[in-house]
């Protein structure tokens, strides 16, 4: 997992980051406090951060962290993982149709008998709205980030509870990012660097992946954006496949 994490995060340049940990602890408390972290603590959480003083050695399977205080947080990455390593297990025990869902984060092996694919909902930006468009899954993932559910709001802004490992602020606006790739530990991370990368470079990174596809969607004063890359219609949910 860790090998993967860091591959993403050199593919878009630290926007992805598990070693964003000492930050995260930070606006969780102040999740709890309604108030925000504070900058002398936020400035030294932010000098712990960065995913090249992680050192991976593989021949022994040792991780390193090389500066004393440093945290891990997988909680961008995890689910997804465990949503594969889940359809591995049901291989392994013969069950070759299944759909893994960890909350955000679906992962799917063989469509379920007599149908081409698993019909899976995406969620709107506003939870009280009903899903109106649906994808068409086989032997794929999807996972969708934002701060639909996990959010504070601090001095009338909302902060997301997705922070952007560079400036170690939570991501300010309603937004939301759903990503298709080829197994959950790829949509999973990328869901969240599409979320802090915004839709223009953001989606740049999911058109450079193989099998990868996204949507973007945010809420402006004059009204809801979507952004949506070239093969995301392509997973589209149609009565007619």
């Amino acid at each position: 997992m860790l090998q993967r994490a860091q591959e993403v995060s050199r593919r878009c340049d630290g926007a992805f980051d598990v070693t964003v940990g000492p930050v995260v602890r930070l606006w969780r408390r102040s999740r709890r406090t309604q108030q925000l972290p504070d900058p002398e603590q936020l400035a030294q959480a932010r000098e712990l951060v960065g995913y090249e003083k992680v050192r991976l050695n593989e021949k022994d399977r040792s991780v390193q962290l090389t500066q004393a205080g440093m945290q891990l947080d997988l909680g961008g990455i995890g689910k997804g993982y465990a949503a594969d390593a889940a359809l591995k297990v049901l291989k392994q025990h013969g069950i070759t149709r299944a759909l893994v869902a960890a909350a955000g984060d679906i992962a799917v092996s063989g469509p379920p008998p007599d149908t081409p694919a698993w019909k899976v909902a995406i969620h709107p930006l506003d939870p009280e709205q009903k899903s109106s468009r649906f994808l068409s899954l086989r032997h794929a993932a999807v996972s969708t980030s934002g701060d639909t559910e996990q959010f504070v709001e601090i001095g009338d802004k909302r902060y997301s509870h997705i922070v952007d490992p560079k400036t170690g602020m939570g991501l300010v606006g309603r937004m939301s990012a759903t990503v298709l790739a080829k197994d959950g530990t790829a949509s999973d991370s990328l869901a969240k660097v599409v979320c802090v990368l915004g839709p223009e470079r953001g989606l740049k990174l999911i058109e450079a992946t193989d099998g990868a596809a996204a949507l973007f969607v945010r809420k402006t004063d004059s009204g809801v954006e979507t952004f949506e890359s070239k093969r995301f219609s392509t997973f589209l949910f149609s009565r007619d496949r």
